[in-house]
């Protein structure tokens, strides 16, 4: 067992070498309206530009080039989440879960609980090498994409007892992501891709979801768990502040409860702090409206008080009954809605970013609601609710789509990437997923209700009356 334990950290030192030899420590390189609204000059703007040097807006950096800063406020972001990768999610990799043949490893927590840890680092290392590789750099490059969202658990972050009055113990998750972390960091670079580098899971679990790490309680608000929270932010970007573009301070932390409500202001204020006490002005900051809504942040963060804010807003229209029962129209013309909201907050406040969304109009996507958890669309979520059908050729593998299924999924597509333009830029969620092809622009790309070139439209009007 020893040299088992041995031989894996031997492992890690060497790819941790060989990546940060080949990332070096560069220094950072970084819902319809017209993009000249936004014209980078200050004028009608929340802040002017949040980067320098300007770069040519849609080009995408050849591989070999170097990445030159992105000019945020001025040039638009479209990009896609790597989910699933650093924080597992059920639902996105159902076979790593299926194969532990136990119903009660739910999320990522109880996967280093319920087994050997020297079989669950095995497992997981085989996934950080496999999952997402350079080869999707490349392919999200010819995709016409210009960022990456990256999540990361807190738990991956190789924090010691020198870089916090804190507890370092993980217990029982499984660390070890960090130098694949790095690694893809290189691949980026190398490809021409901006990071948004995205905490995703906190102490204690910022929401309860099994994407922050742990499903059930969210106890992040509780004893020291905001305060060793932010020691890590602080570690992040002391350690790769000059290998990303924008730190997120937090995934959706649940601010629907009265304790993470209480405390998200103060979080955002004093994680914004510490980036701008360690990186300077370089690093770009990211919030998110916590599921409060962004006019609940009118004039938080805002210049001069503060610089390089961006706000995260994301939006799905499938974990309430009153958006399932909508039509494919209904669904349409609520993005469009959504896109006025966000563009009022935008021209006065923080420059924003719809960071998540996907093409999914419905919630029948295997475990998405948590493993064992049915869907409500089709009755098997919960007794005694409204039923929307089948679930039959809405999810799963795209060979079960229609054709008039897929020419909506394109309008739709369009819908969304009609709210991202209206701001300041686009994130899809996800860029992969075993099971669920709704949900994946790989599939989306190869089925074409998403463009080869994201600023090609069928569409181009579908917002025009909002």
């Amino acid at each position: 067992m020893m040299l088992l334990l041995y031989l894996c950290s031997l492992r890690t030192l060497l790819l941790l070498l060989l990546t940060l030899a080949s990332v070096g420590h560069a220094k950072q390189q970084c819902r319809l309206v017209l993009q000249s609204n936004f014209n980078g000059n200050g004028e009608g703007d929340p802040q002017v530009p949040l980067s320098a040097t300007p770069t040519s807006s849609g080009s995408t950096a050849s591989a070999s080039a170097t990445l030159a800063p992105f000019n945020y406020g001025k040039d638009i972001i479209r990009g896609v989440n790597l989910g699933g990768w650093f924080v597992l999610e059920p639902w996105i990799t159902l076979s790593i879960f299926e194969d532990t043949n136990n119903s009660d490893i739910i999320d990522e927590y109880t996967f280093g609980q319920l087994q050997d840890s020297e079989h669950a680092l095995s497992i997981l290392q085989d996934h950080w090498e496999t999952w997402i590789t350079e080869d999707d750099f490349a392919a999200i490059n010819a995709a016409g994409l210009n960022h990456v969202r990256m999540q990361i658990g807190y738990w991956s972050v190789p924090i010691a007892s020198t870089d916090t009055n804190y507890t370092t113990s993980v217990d029982p998750y499984i660390p070890g992501a960090w130098p694949y972390l790095l690694q893809a960091l290189g691949w980026a670079k190398k490809h021409g891709i901006h990071v948004i580098l995205d905490l995703h899971g906190a102490p204690g679990s910022q929401n309860g979801y099994d994407n922050s790490g742990q499903r059930g309680s969210a106890n992040w608000a509780q004893g020291s768990n905001v305060a060793r929270t932010l020691d890590i932010v602080r570690f992040i970007a002391d350690q790769i502040g000059g290998m990303i573009d924008v730190l997120e301070l937090l995934n959706e932390p649940g601010g629907y409860q009265a304790d993470i409500a209480a405390v998200i202001a103060d979080y955002w204020q004093d994680g914004y702090n510490v980036v701008r006490n360690v990186s300077g002005p370089s690093l770009k900051v990211m919030i998110g409206d916590a599921f409060l809504g962004v006019a609940s942040w009118d004039g938080f963060l805002t210049s001069p008080d503060a610089q390089g804010v961006l706000m995260d807003y994301h939006e799905y229209q499938i974990f309430n009954y009153d958006q399932l029962e909508m039509s494919q129209d209904e669904h349409l013309n609520y993005s469009c809605s959504v896109l006025s909201t966000l563009r009022s907050y935008a021209k006065s406040n923080l420059y924003t970013v719809s960071g998540e969304w996907s093409n999914a109009i419905t919630d029948c996507a295997k475990w998405l609601n948590g493993r064992g958890v049915g869907a409500r669309w089709d009755g098997t979520w919960q007794d005694g609710q409204p039923t929307f059908g089948s679930c039959d050729g809405y999810t799963g593998d795209s060979s079960s789509f229609s054709d008039d299924y897929k020419t909506f999924l394109r309008k739709y597509f369009e819908s969304q990437i009609a709210i991202g333009e209206a701001v300041q830029g686009w994130i899809f969620w996800t860029w992969k997923a075993e099971n669920a092809d709704d949900w994946s622009y790989q599939k989306g790309l190869e089925g074409g209700w998403i463009p080869k070139d994201p600023t090609d439209r069928l569409y181009p009007n579908i917002c025009s009356d909002s």
